[in-house]
């Protein structure tokens, strides 16, 4: 608790443009003092003529950070820029020169005599050979840093972005296979209905639960699969109070953590499209069987249904299903570079098996 409230306290200077700006000028006069006087006994020399000179640095570093290279070079004004890199130079090595020959320099210096501000204007090989360098050495570590911070904060931009696009995205995905769930088990509702079948109260029942989990469990990344395997129960069971016996259908699982986290509603569009395609397909025998394997956060996921010999051409173009178009996908945002999907399409059977190193 503790570590988390100094977190948020250094957090909250660092979002402090004024605060971070003041750090970032102490702890480079503190370097630049201490280092020049390393070797010998001038520690308060240094550190009076940096102060002095400090406050013409900072304007320099600020006009060239926030004026000259926004404004006149990004905008390819290099007349005005190349103008005014010029101006700003003398400008600045003038007042560079003037606060250490009438600030720093009579504070430490004794019996010396000071240039006239004339004397100082005009000396400018002098100002350009030594103060030019004095005058702009921060600014440039400044507009360095500057760089480099926003390059940072650019590239953490993007990939806030690239989330944000995924998550939109995966939900887009997740929104289409509600109601495409919803409409085949409705179907199969309604079929029920007609017979006056007394299975259809366990129907009513069984897809209140589906959706309370579809709608309001499924919002996390990840869910545990042993909810995701009791959605497929639940489905299965559907599926079979339609079929009975005429189904060929096999469950196999073996699960070596019911807490192991999965992306939500995979392995169910996968399921559902093995009975669409295959099961209503009015065959004789159709079947489905389903393999699930988990170990050591390897998921091993197989699909086999057999499906009509004769397809149309709209069967054909539909055989994958909104499920199987959405699974890949799906995959590429969840387990990118983690997973593998493979498909055997045959005339007369369709298996599909996936794996996922979750």
């Amino acid at each position: 608790m503790i570590i988390e409230e100094e977190k948020g306290f250094i957090d909250r200077i660092l979002q402090n443009r004024m605060v971070t700006h003041s750090l970032f000028w102490l702890l480079l006069i503190s370097v630049t003092t201490v280092t020049a006087s390393m070797y010998d006994e001038t520690f308060k020399i240094h550190l009076i003529n940096n102060v002095s000179l400090l406050p013409v640095q900072i304007g320099a570093a600020y006009f060239l950070a926030y004026y000259q290279i926004p404004k006149l070079l990004l905008e390819k004004k290099y007349f005005f820029f190349l103008l005014s890199g010029i101006g700003s130079i003398f400008v600045f090595s003038v007042l560079a020169r003037l606060s250490v020959v009438y600030i720093s320099e009579p504070l430490w210096r004794t019996n010396f005599v000071q240039e006239s501000l004339w004397e100082i204007i005009y000396d400018w090989e002098y100002l350009f050979t030594v103060y030019f360098t004095t005058a702009y050495l921060f600014p440039i570590v400044f507009l360095i840093v500057k760089t480099i911070k926003e390059h940072f904060e650019q590239r953490h931009q993007l990939e806030i972005l690239k989330k944000e696009k995924a998550t939109a995205e995966l939900n887009f995905l997740k929104a289409q296979i509600h109601p495409h769930f919803l409409f085949n088990t409705l179907n199969n509702l309604y079929s029920l209905t007609l017979e006056k079948s007394d299975d259809a109260p366990e129907v009513v029942l069984k897809l209140s639960e589906m959706l309370d989990y579809m709608l309001y469990q499924c919002s996390d990344p990840t869910v545990e699969i042993s909810k995701e395997v009791e959605l497929m129960h639940n489905y299965i069971d559907l599926e079979l109070l339609r079929y009975g016996d005429n189904l060929d259908f096999r469950f196999n699982k073996k699960i070596d953590n019911n807490s192991t986290q999965i992306a939500p509603l995979i392995l169910l569009s996968l399921v559902e499209n093995a009975f669409k395609h295959g099961a209503s397909g009015n065959l004789i025998n159709p079947t489905v069987h389903i393999d699930l394997k988990l170990e050591n956060q390897k998921l091993f996921f197989k699909v086999f249904n057999t499906k009509p010999v004769l397809e149309n051409q709209a069967t054909k173009s539909n055989q994958k299903g909104l499920g199987a178009t959405n699974i890949n996908r799906q995959l590429s945002l969840m387990y990118p570079n983690n997973h593998k999907l493979t498909i055997d399409d045959k005339s007369d059977s369709y298996s599909l098996i996936l794996e996922i190193s979750l």
